[in-house]
């Protein structure tokens, strides 16, 4: 991967940064749905009996019978962008963008979720299951890595919690003698996969799981850095002193914001014509899978803007980030994730901030 990022953080060096105006329009969804609401039914997974019921889930899945539309991300190739959009540079940021798309699971459910989705009278996800031990699955990506030591991040960027000077993962917390040597790193979800830090508390990461035999990687502790219901976005804060997997997140993350710079731009005045969008998820909570179909229609929330889209989602999906190809010129914080799908078909994003 390190050749491969020199390669590409030179031709970033050398490509001609544009700047661009995003005007966003209010549109409603053409099968009829009232696009004041945009809030239909939610896509975790639940489940009762761990991995084998969510492959379980996986083969009996009603929505995306056979998951055809689905890409396992080792099989992904430039063939199947769409035509007038089989870029290497756009082929490289949808794998950048899968390796870092991780699986969320929950095992408890939040005394204090509300009964209703803010200004609606739409129950939000579980609030009947609240207190309960229940275990469901979405999905999430990573950004924004720091190398922690004694406290200070080894890039330069201000640390949000000076006093801290000894890694706080599990592991440490348990230590006479914590590393002093850590890192952290944020993850994009749904506020209605993970709602607050008393289910942050109950909260896994499986990382790289790409195929049924990858190695089990996981991070076990994270914490709510911001969470709004109104946009269904979740910023969970986490935290590992694993050095080879510290590294790795950072590298691959590096390499994303190249990937993303050098097609920035190129879509920009295309992207209300051709409307590719994709995302990386995990289907039932099994191997991630990547899906590629149109956005439909878009509604401004306050600053930012929530989208439909025919690009395939299922249960598992929810929190999984939405790319609007085009659109996101904020690659590491958009904020915009899959939400659901809506009575008529489509599925449905929460709101991400562009500028």
């Amino acid at each position: 991967m390190g050749s491969k990022l020199a390669k590409l953080k030179q031709k970033s060096i050398n490509q001609n940064q544009r700047t661009s105006q995003f005007s966003l329009h209010r549109s409603r969804c053409k099968s009829g749905v009232n696009s004041n609401s945009f809030i239909g039914d939610h896509e975790t997974q639940e489940s009762e009996a761990g991995e084998a019921d969510l492959h379980k889930h996986f083969v009996n899945c009603k929505k995306n019978p056979g998951h055809r539309q689905f890409i396992p991300v080792d099989t992904f190739s430039l063939k199947h962008l769409p035509e007038g959009h089989q870029n290497k540079y756009l082929y490289e940021l949808v794998k950048a963008s899968a390796d870092l798309t991780v699986r969320v699971s929950v095992k408890m459910t939040s005394p204090d979720r509300p009964r209703f989705w803010p200004q609606t009278t739409v129950p939000f996800p579980f609030f009947n299951e609240r207190h309960a031990p229940t275990s469901r699955v979405g999905s999430g990506r990573v950004w924004n890595i720091h190398a922690m030591q004694d406290g200070i991040a080894q890039d330069g960027d201000e640390c949000d919690d000076s006093s801290r000077t000894e890694c706080w993962c599990t592991k440490c917390e348990d230590s006479d003698s914590p590393s002093n040597v850590w890192w952290e790193f944020f993850l994009h979800t749904a506020s209605h996969v993970v709602f607050d830090d008393y289910e942050a508390k109950h909260t896994t990461l499986r990382l790289f799981y790409d195929k049924d035999d990858s190695p089990v990687v996981i991070v076990d502790k994270v914490m709510v850095e911001y969470v709004n219901l109104d946009y269904d976005v979740c910023v969970l804060k986490c935290v590992t002193c694993d050095e080879s997997l510290g590294n790795r997140l950072a590298e691959m993350y590096g390499y994303h914001l190249i990937a993303w710079n050098l097609v920035l731009y190129k879509y920009t005045h295309t992207r209300d014509k051709h409307k590719m969008t994709f995302i990386v998820s995990h289907p039932h909570g099994c191997p991630k899978q990547i899906s590629i179909g149109q956005w439909k229609a878009k509604k401004e929330i306050h600053d930012r803007t929530k989208f439909t889209y025919s690009t395939p989602t299922c249960p598992g999906s929810s929190g999984a980030s939405v790319h609007c190809v085009g659109y996101s010129c904020m690659a590491w914080n958009s904020e915009l994730v899959h939400s659901g799908c809506l009575k008529c078909g489509l599925n449905y994003s929460g709101a991400g901030r562009f500028p």
